[in-house]
């Protein structure tokens, strides 16, 4: 399968925002020139906002987007614009200094990993990719893919941002690992390629970032932690710890997921995407440890906290963001704002 429209083509229009911060934000995109003034409003009020609210991280997601693909009818030249970073300067150090105090690791890097790689045994095991696998139904399967397309129609983009900050082992080796995910050279294999088509096959809209108004904060906030990251050479380490907690745990997840769609009767573009990475990121998760995280500690010790960090960060946002999903699930009702229309191929 293909899908009729590359997912990239086209910019997304700017969301509806839902508060104060987005509603500055989304304001000021719209304007031809930006006065000193609509930044008020935002600047008084990010420094009090919940840092893992809707409001907080809608206007973070905007603002990280303008280094991705922008929006429709906005400037380009707002990426650089002065004010929006200093704005976003400020939104990322509340969500930052939230994270440092919720999700601070308890370990140093090595032993941080470790456990990851303790999987929960049993039928009765946890977790979104478990609930999907054992008796999730096909609605609440489109709804994981829809919110998921958040990132995986850009997928390895926002690790891409470490690539220029490391060097040596760690360098080769993350090069490698993202080579992969672009494709290796074949345009057809580009990863956020086959996510597209998986969306294509379950009925989804597969036009980039179409879902963001649909997104919860649980949802954005996962997203957003790879741009801070990502955007940050002081947050390189954060960034590498996790790059190694989504490839460690991805293989034993997507092969779960793999299995979710078979049961549900999904098509064989649906199936490939996680199969892909039920392979691949087995291998990838290898060469993360010993070579990317490994080499960057080997160059950088100092380094370690950092890493352990960005691990614990990680699990702590999937853990929320599971937490929605699976009570609204399992209640019967939509974990998305704006609950899905039925599917173009149902």
């Amino acid at each position: 399968m293909t899908v009729t429209t590359e997912p990239r083509r086209l910019r997304p229009d700017l969301p509806a925002p839902c508060g104060r911060l987005s509603g500055s934000v989304v304001g000021a995109l719209r304007r031809d020139a930006l006065p000193d003034e609509v930044f008020v409003p935002a600047q008084e009020g990010a420094e009090s906002a919940d840092p893992y609210g809707r409001d907080l991280q809608l206007a973070l997601y905007v603002l990280y987007e303008l280094h991705y693909q922008g929006f429709r009818d906005v400037d380009e030249e707002w990426e650089w614009e002065p004010r929006l970073l200093h704005l976003r300067r400020t939104l990322e150090r509340r969500f930052l200094d939230a994270l440092r105090a919720d999700a601070a690791p308890e370990a140093d890097a090595e032993q941080t990993l470790a456990g990851l790689l303790v999987e929960p045994a049993g039928f009765d095991a946890t977790g979104v990719s478990h609930h999907l696998r054992r008796d999730g139904e096909l609605w609440q399967f489109r709804e994981y893919a829809a919110l998921r397309s958040l990132y995986h129609l850009k997928e390895a983009d926002p690790h891409a941002w470490v690539i220029p900050r490391l060097h040596g082992r760690a360098k080769a080796a993350m090069v490698a690992i993202e080579y992969d995910e672009f494709g290796a050279g074949r345009t057809e294999d580009i990863h956020a390629g086959l996510f597209a088509e998986l969306m294509e096959d379950l009925g989804l809209e597969t036009a980039y970032g179409h879902y963001l108004d649909a997104a919860p904060a649980q949802a954005l906030a996962t997203v957003n932690l790879m741009s801070l990251f990502g955007l940050h050479r002081s947050l390189r380490g954060a960034l590498v710890g996790h790059f190694a907690a989504v490839e460690i745990t991805s293989s034993p997840g997507s092969r779960r997921l793999a299995e979710a769609l078979r049961r549900l009767g999904a098509g064989k573009a649906a199936q490939r995407f996680y199969d892909e990475h039920v392979e691949a990121d087995a291998v990838h998760e290898q060469i993360v440890r010993r070579e990317v995280v490994g080499g960057l500690l080997s160059a950088e010790p100092d380094l370690d906290a950092d890493v352990a960090f960005g691990v614990t960060a990680t699990g702590f946002l999937e853990d929320r963001l599971a937490e929605r999903l699976l009570s609204r699930w399992r209640q019967g009702r939509s974990a998305l704002r704006l609950p899905l229309p039925p599917g173009r191929n149902q």
